[in-house]
């Protein structure tokens, strides 16, 4: 995720102080990773050194000055095109699994073991996911949906991959 076009974004909707920035943050994207403070703060100074931001106003009260910032023209403009940016599919085209797999084979260790342990975890991350899920509201349901149909495809290529181990074997011996 783009924490600087997601924080340009929120901005659209109006100025807001770092403090409220993180908080929106956190409340549509940081179930898993809420964002840290720090890295609001420097990232809201680059898009301000980038012209894609500008201070709105200052203001003073106990504590340090709290700057309110606003979008600019060229912000929203950077905002627009990463919108219509696709994002890159990326093909797991030779994973970490898959050398533990081939590591296995070479080593005389059971390779059957290494997908029946990493089958377990799978299944163990989906029944979490779908608990969350079947709790969460819209969002969370929408980001469970996307991280358990990737381990569904994980799991058809555990299952795929321990049907040709014999092949597997001999092609890498």
């Amino acid at each position: 995720m783009s924490v600087p076009h997601t924080l340009l974004a929120l901005l659209e909707s109006g100025p807001r102080h770092g403090y409220d920035l993180k908080r929106a943050y956190d409340e549509q994207f940081g179930q898993d990773r809420p964002l840290a403070y720090g890295q609001v703060y420097s990232t809201l100074s680059r898009l301000l050194r980038n012209g894609m931001v500008e201070v709105a106003g200052v203001e003073s009260g106990e504590g340090p000055e709290r700057k309110r910032y606003t979008i600019t023209d060229a912000g929203i403009t950077d905002v627009e095109t990463w919108l219509r940016t696709p994002e890159n599919p990326q093909p797991y085209l030779q994973n970490t699994l898959y050398t533990k797999v081939v590591l296995a084979l070479l080593s005389g260790r059971s390779a059957a073991d290494v997908l029946t342990i990493q089958r377990g975890e799978h299944l163990n991350a989906m029944r979490a996911l779908t608990k969350r899920k079947n709790g969460g509201d819209l969002a969370d349901q929408l980001i469970c949906d996307h991280a358990l149909f990737h381990l569904e495809a994980d799991l058809r290529w555990l299952e795929l991959t321990a049907a040709r181990l014999g092949e597997l074997e001999k092609a890498v011996r």
